[in-house]
This record gives structure tokens, C-alpha cells and sequence, in this order.
């Protein structure tokens, strides 16, 4: 299939996806269609899987391109992951059309977002069913911040909030504990903040796409550090 009809096929799903987006994807080295004879690109429906993993990676784990490339060629190798690669999507499905292999997840499990999906919208109930929590733990949770609904519905992170702190709640750790973790996820946000507001206040075409990428950029790269700076603590707290 031709380039404007990958577009239409994703455009539903993913309204910010462009052409030159698309180009920009292959430039970097993610996607690779064939070439027709006068050299136009065509796409198999596992190039747009493809695109599909990568758009849902940028956009509801906010990865950078880099780990999404990392993530998808390690799981194409049958690899281990390199270090700070986070196993967050269900990459079975998605080809590998550079070696024409399906691709499977490196240690073959689903990732954080296998149940509730790219786009999930929970009603009250089903959160409560989906994180095994009782109305009285929401409630609690919604008081201190660490969910909140739009419009009555839940997002994917509200569902991966709900459950982590389900978790903890087995090590001792409440919601009124970890306000600390929200403060710093905040603190976070203000750095991208700080780091895209000059793209946002441009107005040249494609300054909102560059801001976006930016922000993804940064988020992942902060996520890498918090999660390497916990871990050297932690190995601290143990005495390794």
C-alpha cells in the first residue's frame, strides 16, 4: 500500500500522524518499507503494525525513539533488552520487515500495558474490578492526588496507578505515603514544562510536533534516570 493510504489507515487512531512524520520514522531507522520499481514506498499491513507499536509507544508511554528502536530490535534478535530498555508494550504481532521475522517480546511476557490498552477508558466499577480495589481505597487514592478521573472515565494510568499502589499496600506503603512520589513525578513535569515552553511559544509550522517530540524525548530520558538513581539507592539501602 501507498504512504497516503498507511495515513488513512492510522489517522483514526493516531490524528497527529503525517507524512513527514512517517518519513521521519524511516529516516530514523524504525520502519523500512520496500521501494516499488519507480521508487515510491510501499507498506505491508506489517509495516503498519509496525507503525502502530511505535505511535502507541511515543504517545501512551511517552518512549523515546531510541528505546522504542532498542525495544523492537533486541525483540527481533530473541535478546535481552539492553539496560534501561522498559518492557511497557506487547510487541507480539508487530514484524520485523528488515528481516521479515515476527517479532516477540524478549522474554516473551506482556508489558504494563497489556490489559487495559492504548486509549483505555474505565467507568468507576470498572477501575475498582480491573485494580482489585475497594471504593474506599479510590476514594483515598483520588483524595491525595494520585487519581483522577475525566468525564467520569480512567484513563491507563489511572489503571497502572491504582494497581501499583494495590501492590504496595502489601509492603506497608499507603496512599497518604507516597505523596513524596507524586511530589517528585511534579517536580518531573516542570522540567519538561520548562524544556518545551519555548518551542510552545513559537509559531512557526511544526513548533506544537517539535514540542511533542521533545516532551516524549525528555520524559523517557527522566524516566531512565529515576529509575537508575532508585536502583543505586536501593542497592545502597542493601549494602551492595
Amino acid at each position: 500500500m501507498s504512504i497516503g493510504e498507511v495515513l488513512a489507515l492510522l489517522q483514526g487512531e493516531f490524528p497527529d500522524i503525517t507524512v513527514s512524520k512517517i518519513r521521519f520514522l524511516e529516516g530514523e531507522g524504525l520502519i523500512e518499507p520496500q521501494r516499488s520499481p519507480s521508487g515510491f514506498r510501499r507498506f505491508t499491513h506489517a509495516d503498519v503494525d509496525r507503525l502502530r507499536y511505535i505511535l502507541t509507544a511515543q504517545r501512551d508511554h511517552y518512549l523515546p525513539l531510541r528505546v522504542i528502536k532498542d525495544n523492537l530490535e533486541a525483540a527481533a534478535r530473541g535478546a535481552t533488552r539492553p539496560h534501561g530498555v522498559r518492557d511497557v508494550l506487547d510487541v507480539r504481532g508487530v514484524r520485523d520487515t528488515r528481516g521479515g521475522r515476527d517479532v516477540q517480546g524478549a522474554d516473551g511476557r506482556k508489558g504494563a500495558g497489556d490489559t487495559a490498552g492504548a486509549g483505555c477508558r474505565l467507568g468507576r466499577e470498572e477501575l475498582l474490578e480491573a485494580a482489585g480495589l475497594s471504593e474506599e481505597k479510590l476514594r483515598e487514592l483520588e483524595a491525595y492526588g494520585l487519581v483522577c478521573a475525566v468525564a467520569r472515565r480512567y484513563d491507563e494510568d489511572a489503571l497502572v496507578v491504582a494497581r501499583s499502589v494495590a501492590a504496595l499496600e502489601r509492603f506497608g506503603m499507603h496512599a497518604r505515603h507516597l505523596r513524596a512520589v507524586r511530589a517528585a513525578a511534579e517536580r518531573e513535569v516542570g522540567l519538561v514544562e520548562q524544556a518545551v515552553a519555548p518551542l510552545l511559544r513559537r509559531r512557526a509550522p511544526g513548533a506544537i510536533g517539535e514540542a511533542d517530540e521533545s516532551a516524549r524525548e525528555i520524559s523517557g530520558l527522566l524516566l531512565d534516570l529515576h529509575a537508575a538513581l532508585v536502583r543505586s539507592g536501593v542497592r545502597g539501602v542493601l549494602g551492595q
